[in-house]
């Protein structure tokens, strides 16, 4: 695939992959980017994961057409990108490897590799003249790792944007960039939501045409979307004005008090109203949508003189990845010691800008028509301007 004359795509999809992470579902596989520069210099951008090497080094060697690979530029030191890093410095022994400070320190964690003699240091705006191609380095720590970094290519105006602006799926899946994009952010890079805000103002003094990520698809148009997308997503604004419901059912009787609430809110003119199963549906979705939306209610029954797991599991993911700024309705279910709000509420009291709604809505097994009545008083305030 070429990106322009010079600049070729030379990754690979994997769309045999069980989890992401060992952690997220991927129902349309995985791509994992890698770039070739060609020009007096060659620069790969980035290896691949291992589950790929050797269609990787097939593409690169078709690619490079008998020449050899001059440098290996190394935005991120995660082994779903850097793996065979000791496999092309092998291959290409006169390669020299291009890193900050941070990356150099992390890599013998990676590698029994001497790169002392092979290595290029590069610090904040430093660039780097390959020919015709200019690099140059901006410092990206902590999106999503200390070592991160992005590169600009001058001539093309090309960001080579590390983990930012990528997406779950395969390259020839088709399927709308932000659903699995937006899932994609918030579980992997949202709690660094500061950090990527910084990386946005120094993108903002460039001029960029094109942005080529370390997975998913190569962005050429409408670029303004895409950043706005992430303005949106790391200031932790809502997305959409909406609820989610999210719900811990054991027996059922939860869910039911769920889906009466869903139907409530319906009734009362709210936009969107999505259902998350914290016991089945995809836990990464859930949070997806929690951070999509500008309200949640949380149901759940009482376990152990605490809450169900499912949903304490849920709200300490929410917790690690810094949710902030949002409205939340509770409903609790418990048989004879109600027990789940209390812990609920614990939870939600470590996180930033919470509005709890009123009134907290007990259940004692089953739904109740009194129970429907405080559903009704939760729904208007939480729809309440």
């Amino acid at each position: 695939m070429k990106i322009s004359e010079a600049i070729r795509y030379i990754g690979a999809d994997d769309k045999d992959i069980d989890l992401f992470e060992s952690q997220y579902v991927v129902p349309n596989g995985i791509s994992y980017n890698s770039y070739l520069i060609k020009d007096e210099k060659n620069v790969v951008m980035d290896t691949i994961d291992h589950r790929r090497t050797e269609e990787w080094l097939a593409n690169l060697e078709r690619e490079l057409e008998g020449d050899t690979v001059d440098y290996l530029v190394i935005s991120h030191l995660e082994p779903d990108h850097a793996y065979n890093i000791g496999v092309l410095a092998k291959k290409y022994p006169l390669m020299k490897l291009v890193g900050n400070a941070k990356t150099f320190d992390m890599l013998p964690q990676f590698f029994d590799l001497d790169a002392e003699e092979r290595k290029i240091v590069v610090k904040e705006g430093d660039t780097l003249s390959v020919g015709e191609h200019t690099l140059q380095f901006f410092m990206a720590p902590m999106v999503h790792w200390p070592e991160v970094m992005v590169t600009y290519e001058q001539k093309e105006k090309i960001l080579f944007s590390a983990d930012g602006f990528g997406k779950f799926g395969a390259l020839d899946t088709e399927e709308d960039w932000t659903c699995e994009a937006r899932r994609y952010y918030f579980n992997i890079v949202g709690k660094y939501g500061a950090q990527v805000q910084a990386l946005l103002k120094k993108a903002s003094s460039l001029d960029i045409q094109t942005i080529c990520p370390l997975h998913g698809p190569i962005l050429k148009e409408n670029l303004a979307f895409y950043l706005n997308k992430y303005d949106i997503w790391s200031s932790y604004c809502p997305e959409d004005e909406g609820t989610l419901i999210a719900y811990a059912s054991i027996h059922g009787n939860t869910r039911v008090a769920a889906e009466k609430m869903a139907e409530i809110l319906r009734e009362k003119g709210e936009k969107k109203v999505a259902l998350a199963d914290l016991t089945r549906d995809d836990m990464a979705e859930a949070i997806e949508d929690a951070f999509r939306y500008d309200k949640v209610i949380l149901a759940a029954s009482s376990y152990n003189a605490g809450v169900f797991p499912p949903m304490e599991q849920f709200l300490h993911h929410l917790k690690g990845k810094n949710y902030q700024r949002r409205k939340i309705g509770l409903i609790e279910n418990g048989s004879w010691a109600p027990s789940a709000a209390r812990s609920m509420k614990e939870i939600l009291t470590g996180m930033k800008e919470i509005t709890i709604c009123e009134p907290v809505v007990t259940i004692k097994s089953t739904l109740k028509k009194e129970n429907i009545f405080q559903l009704e008083e939760l729904a208007m305030e939480l729809l309440k301007e």
